[in-house]
C-alpha cells in the first residue's frame, strides 16, 4: 500500500503532533510501505514554512527536506490527474461541497494511482467518492 501524506499530515510530522510519527515508523519504516507527497502539498509546505520567521523554520526545512527526497513518488499530476481532478470537482460542485483545488487534486492522485491518503481531514475527503483515507493524527 502506497501512502499519500496530506499537508496537514507532513506539518503535523515535522511538528511532532498526535500520533503521526508513530504511525509512519510502524506504517513506512517498520512496514516498509511506499509514501507519496504531492508536489501540491510540497507547494504548501515550502509556502508555510517560508512564510516563518527564519529561525523558527530552520529545523522544520531540514526535516522537510529529507523527509520529501526520501519520498519513493513525487506525484507527478499526469493528464489522468487532472481528468480526474475536474470530475471529483464536478461530483462536489453538483452536491454543493466544494473542497479547496489543492485537495481535489491530492485526492484526484490518489483515486487514479489508488493510493491511501493520509489526512486529518476527513469531513471534507470523505465527500469525494473512490478515495481511501486514513488519520493518523488520532
Amino acid at each position: 500500500m502506497t501512502y499519500v501524506l496530506d499537508t496537514n499530515t507532513v506539518s503535523y510530522f515535522l511538528r511532532g503532533e498526535g500520533n503521526v510519527d508513530g504511525c509512519f515508523q510502524h506504517e513506512i519504516i517498520n512496514a516498509g510501505n511506499p509514501y507519496a507527497i504531492p508536489y501540491v502539498v510540497a507547494y504548501e509546505i515550502w509556502r508555510w514554512l517560508n512564510d516563518k520567521p527564519s529561525g523558527q523554520s530552520k529545523l522544520f526545512v531540514k526535516q522537510f527536506e529529507i523527509l520529501f527526497n526520501n519520498v519513493q513518488d513525487k506525484a507527478d499530476m499526469t493528464a489522468s490527474v487532472w481528468m480526474k481532478a475536474v470530475d471529483v470537482y464536478i461530483a462536489l460542485k453538483q452536491k454543493g461541497q466544494l473542497i479547496g483545488d489543492a485537495d481535489i487534486l491530492i485526492a484526484a492522485y490518489c483515486i487514479v494511482n489508488n493510493y491511501t491518503l493520509v489526512t486529518n481531514n476527513p469531513g471534507d475527503f470523505s465527500r469525494i467518492s473512490g478515495l481511501n483515507h486514513v488519520n493518523w493524527y488520532t
